[in-house]
């Protein structure tokens, strides 16, 4: 894997010069002594800054693959896109990138190991490397973990099982929660700010309650699989702090000048004022607008707090290059003025979401669904679910409730409309089946522009929302009308390895396309 190369740390907007070298490689000896110039202080903040960066770049990969967007009419150079010809030049970003971030964490791990007063910045740098490690896994299956990360004393790491390692995850976070359990409030150890943790700014209960929510992520989609006996023992052994039931933001200090918000600025425009490729390129897709325009589900509130001029939003269908509209500029609705700059597009200087409410809910209505009830019943927490995600889309770029929004009466409204749908009503759902179909249908709306990825995931784990398969109508599936795809849906299941990876380490895994070797929680 490639090296990563730092010429400069860039932290809070400030940035700092490393020693007297142009450039200095951290992973070089990962027991060199680099302390001198570089320490956990410089790195957290922006390793979880370029983490937000990775997880913008992870959405745009999901919401290609299912439905949140589409190049519109009159745009071309999307060719692969349209016919699912993955290859080993295909997002290769997603895995260059979260493995740089990677190493950025081991470096703060093997500091803590030998400068134990960074403890805690050793304990969020091992969360933020079980959460970019799921990325991997979800989008790539087999990973290089047991020996990866280790610079020049192992370039040609082995690829490990990704069930395996999903397990060693799931460990790790319980191993991460008793640690800082133990020693959270010990003055022996360096305490974290705002500058040092653009998070929690140094709450470690919050961190704690974080790692709940992964452990938690990572369970749910593995139930059923070849590892369920692990995950089944794995409910039972939760930690008792509880579950973080806020939105999980990223905050280093955006700036509208200078380093804005990276959704902002891929979704809008520059800090100079000019329109993105995203915002003059991409509509929505007509499958998505039935969960707002009232063919699946009624939704006006948050159309409108989603896309700019809906319900007249230009939409379309991946890969109709004869019938698609051009792009509206600027599609995605983001409010005028600090006092109510709402909706998904909350301004420059907003925290990024990594993790949102919504999701955690939804999260534990699934698990409570198949026996496991965490915290609150399955369908106490599906209407809290639906509630977050009109309190994140209702509030400003301050992360307060914007003038005039009641999040609560538009979900009670919501709830009204849809009142005959078991999509929305939960108690309509009287299987199984339906019931997490109704789950999933929700968790697809409240991940709309945030994390495509995660949406992508649960419909290749569910096949949830449903499509019809082999279906051309734009109503009925997201999948591409020029797919290439030989499965009955019409849509791959898996990224390959890059290239570069490829040619450097005989270890990876060999495979010829993206339509089968599936990743080990995608039964279907």
């Amino acid at each position: 894997m490639k090296k990563l190369h730092l010429k400069n740390i860039l932290s809070l907007g400030i940035i700092i010069a490393l020693s007297s070298c142009s450039q200095l490689d951290i992973n070089e000896n990962p027991n060199a002594a680099t302390e001198a110039t570089i320490t956990p202080d410089l790195v957290l903040t922006q390793a979880i800054a370029s983490t937000a960066s990775n997880i913008v770049s992870y959405h745009s990969y999901g919401a290609f693959l299912v439905g949140y967007q589409l190049p519109g009419g009159g745009i071309g150079g999307y060719g692969d896109t349209y016919t699912y010809n993955i290859t080993s030049n295909t997002n290769v970003g997603l895995w260059n990138n979260v493995f740089n971030n990677l190493r950025d964490y081991q470096f703060i791990i093997n500091y803590a190991q030998k400068s134990p007063e960074y403890k805690f910045f050793g304990d969020i740098a091992r969360i933020f490397k079980v959460f970019n490690y799921q990325l991997l896994v979800d989008a790539y299956g087999d990973v290089p973990y047991t020996e990866a990360l280790q610079g020049d004393n192992n370039l040609a790491p082995k690829f490990d099982d990704d069930a395996v390692v999903y397990q060693a995850l799931v460990t790790e976070l319980d191993a991460i929660i008793a640690d800082i359990k133990q020693y959270k409030g010990d003055l022996n150890y360096r305490s974290l700010s705002k500058k040092t943790d653009p998070v929690f700014a140094g709450n470690l209960d919050n961190w704690i309650k974080f790692a709940n929510n992964l452990k938690l992520r990572l369970l749910v989609r593995a139930r059923g699989t070849s590892i369920d006996s692990f995950v089944q023992s794995a409910f039972s052994k939760f930690s008792t702090d509880g579950f973080l039931i806020d939105d999980v933001l990223v905050d280093p200090g955006y700036q509208a000048t200078a380093t804005q918000n990276p959704l902002f600025a891929t979704f809008h425009s520059s800090t100079a004022g000019s329109i993105s490729t995203a915002a003059n390129y991409y509509v929505p897709s007509k499958y998505l607008f039935t969960f707002y325009d009232g063919r699946k589900i009624t939704d006006e509130k948050r159309g409108k707090l989603t896309f700019r001029n809906f319900p007249n939003t230009s939409i379309g269908q991946l890969g109709d290059e004869v019938n698609n509209p051009n792009s509206d500029d600027y599609v995605w609705y983001v409010g005028t003025g600090s006092a109510d700059a709402l909706g998904v597009l909350k301004g420059r200087t907003a925290g990024l979401p990594i993790f949102l409410a919504s999701e955690t809910y939804f999260l534990l209505a699934e698990a409570a669904l198949y026996g496991h009830e965490l915290s609150g019943s399955a369908s106490a927490n599906f209407e809290k679910g639906i509630l977050a995600s009109f309190t994140y889309l209702e509030k400003n770029a301050t992360n307060a409730l914007a003038t005039g929004q009641v999040p609560a009466n538009d979900a009670a409204n919501y709830k009204t409309e849809n009142s005959t749908n078991y999509l929305v009503n939960y108690a309509l759902a009287t299987t199984t089946a339906q019931r997490l179909e109704a789950i999933i249908t929700q968790k697809y709306i409240a991940l709309n522009f945030f994390h495509g990825h995660e949406a992508w995931n649960e419909f290749r784990r569910t096949g949830y929302p449903k499509i019809v398969n082999g279906s051309q109508v734009a109503t009925e599936t997201f999948a591409s009308v020029q797919s290439g795809s030989p499965r009955t849906d019409k849509l791959p299941i898996r990224n390959l390895y890059p290239q570069t990876e490829i040619n450097l380490n005989a270890n990876v895994p060999k495979l010829t396309n993206g339509f089968s070797d599936p990743i080990f929680w995608d039964i279907n």
